[in-house]
């Protein structure tokens, strides 16, 4: 069982990278604590221009959707309330980051949450998956999925049970009572190859300080 409340977020956006424009056009995120979903956050955002056929294709978000939708200043706004300063939670966040600290950076505020990346973690702790895409894991470990993908909420409540699967196999095969957040962090930041090893160190040791792994270049 996870002993930090935790929020996994995801957006839907208009391509790549803010640093050429971009924008998101969908938000989603769950809050979850003690292994279970307790809240959710969801809103379309209008990045201010046409987004591309492709996206449409993708997300299934049409232009006339986004033209409707509140501007994402305002979405933004409500959503770095709802998120406060809890840890973050991501597939890939490395991407989700750049667009949340870009969209942060534009209503004057700055992110001081914590992050950490499922792709990462499920690298090291299901290393037997085909691969680690969202979609190859949700059907490796039996997440429930009704078929949607690529939409905001859907992606984050179920990278959400990821994380909750990921939890779970650390109480059941290491015997962690709790998962605090900064283990998980601690464990993406190493080398595959040591995970085991380390993992069964501290249940031996559970007052054994988490070794440094420098994150501040990813998160």
């Amino acid at each position: 069982m996870s002993s930090d409340p935790v929020i996994v977020l995801d957006f839907e956006t208009s391509g790549h990278s803010p640093a050429f424009g971009d924008r998101p056009i969908e938000v989603g995120a769950v809050r979850i604590e003690q292994d279970m979903i307790v809240d959710r956050f969801q809103s379309l955002m209008n990045p201010g221009f046409t987004i591309s056929w492709f996206i449409e294709s993708l997300t299934g978000i049409s232009n006339d959707l986004v033209a409707a939708a509140p501007d994402c200043e305002e979405v933004m706004t409500r959503f770095a309330e709802w998120i406060g300063e809890t840890p973050l939670v991501a597939h890939n966040a490395g991407f989700d980051r750049k667009f949340l600290d870009a969209e942060l950076a534009r209503i004057g505020r700055e992110r001081n949450n914590p992050m950490a990346c499922t792709v990462l973690a499920s690298h090291r702790l299901f290393p037997e998956a085909q691969n680690h895409k969202l979609a190859t894991m949700v059907a490796h470990l039996g997440i429930y999925t009704d078929g949607t993908f690529h939409r905001a909420l859907a992606d984050a409540e179920m990278t959400g049970h990821l994380w909750i699967a990921m939890t779970d196999l650390l109480h059941t095969r290491y015997g962690f009572t709790d998962v605090p957040f900064s283990l998980m962090q601690t464990i993406t930041g190493m080398g595959r190859a040591r995970v085991d090893r380390f993992l069964r160190s501290q249940t031996q040791s559970p007052s054994a300080p988490l070794p440094q792994v420098d994150l501040s270049c990813r998160y």
